[in-house]
């Protein structure tokens, strides 16, 4: 008989949740074995579980020794304060938050790009989700790292508003509606007006001049590549869009390819789909991202200002794939190497 897991939800009510749940729906998991959690708040209300629904358990009472993984997005608080104990627990806990990324001890993964890192890994681990800019981005380049190397990145984002969580897209909304009604706006999540605009900073600013969403992009490339010496240079934009962040990305392999391969390893490549736009068409947060599974890539071309350079659009659903997505397919992965009997606990694999 297969083994059906049995799986929290933390952050149940939240944007990202919503869509793990729907997700789980959608490949099958039955209804029996999903545990949707929220705060205290939260608790006692349904949400969605394909053509059913599932009550709101309070996640400061649930007992996680009665699931296989925890799906954790309610915020890195929330997951610095229960993530631990539900990893003591038994539970392999999947964050999707930045409190464990930068932990040496902790895997930060991307099943497309560096799945070995979840092999031997054991009930009580914890693992990271990366950054939806972070993903979207390895996930069209990690083929051609793999083939030639990779020297330098230089990307700007285009992030939607989805990104802010119900906040940001409840302001894109209202401040659309306002302007288009003569009214004035009222500005809360954002530090400036967002509709019809686009705003140059992400998070907070570090000392070096950049935010911390681009050096979330510097600090995850290299430690999911495994390469220290890749460097990316980031500047992170956020625009008037619901779902779906887009990417211009510039690039310099280590050795010479020709782009026609680039082409090739990119058309091969798991959750990658190449759109090679007629006329004007190419992919586009709304016409090909929302709501959809793979990493769009467009404008594939040679950079003419390198002799190894690369230039590409690279578009995904950052609430679906840069979040939601990445976390069960790590699951899924994980179910696979145990049916493979490959569930050996290795030595440096973080249990709480």
């Amino acid at each position: 008989m297969m083994h059906e897991p049995r799986i929290a939800v933390v952050g149940a009510s939240g944007a990202v949740g919503e869509v793990m749940l729907s997700i789980l729906a959608e490949r099958g998991h039955p209804a029996r074995n999903v545990r949707a959690l929220a705060s205290e708040r939260s608790a006692g209300g349904l949400v969605d579980y394909g053509n059913k629904q599932l009550v709101i358990g309070d996640l400061a009472e649930f007992d996680f020794t009665t699931v296989d993984y925890a799906l954790f997005s309610a915020g890195g608080a929330v997951s610095k304060q229960y993530a631990p104990p539900a990893a003591e627990a038994g539970a392999v806990v999947i964050d999707n938050t930045s409190a464990f990324r930068y932990d040496d001890h902790i895997p930060l993964v991307v099943p497309e790009v560096n799945a070995h890192a979840l092999e031997g890994i054991t009930t009580g681990a914890i693992i990271a989700n990366p950054n939806c800019s972070t993903i979207q981005m390895l996930v069209a380049l990690a083929p051609i790292q793999r083939a030639v190397g990779i020297a330098r990145i230089n990307v700007a984002t285009y992030q939607s508003v989805s990104g802010a969580g119900r906040r940001g897209l409840h302001e894109l909304a209202t401040q659309t509606a306002a302007r288009l009604s003569f009214q004035e706006i009222e500005i809360s999540k954002f530090a400036q007006p967002i509709a019809f605009n686009v705003l140059p900073q992400i998070d907070e600013m570090l000392d070096n001049g950049y935010t911390r969403e681009e050096m979330k992009m510097v600090w995850e490339t290299q430690k999911i590549f495994e390469d220290p010496n890749v460097l990316v240079n980031a500047t992170a934009v956020r625009v008037p869009v619901f779902y779906g962040h887009s990417e211009a990305v510039h690039l310099e392999t280590r050795d010479f390819i020709e782009i026609d391969e680039v082409r090739r390893l990119l058309r091969e490549a798991p959750g990658v789909e190449l759109v090679e736009g007629q006329g004007m068409i190419h992919a586009t947060p709304v016409t090909h991202a929302a709501g959809k599974d793979p990493v769009f890539v467009s404008r594939l071309r040679r950079d003419l200002s390198h002799p190894r350079g690369i230039s590409m659009w690279v578009v995904a659903d950052n609430v679906r794939k840069g979040a939601a997505l990445n976390a069960v397919q790590i699951m899924e992965r994980l179910e696979q190497n145990r049916a493979a009997g490959g569930n050996v606990a290795a030595a440096n694999v973080h249990s709480a």
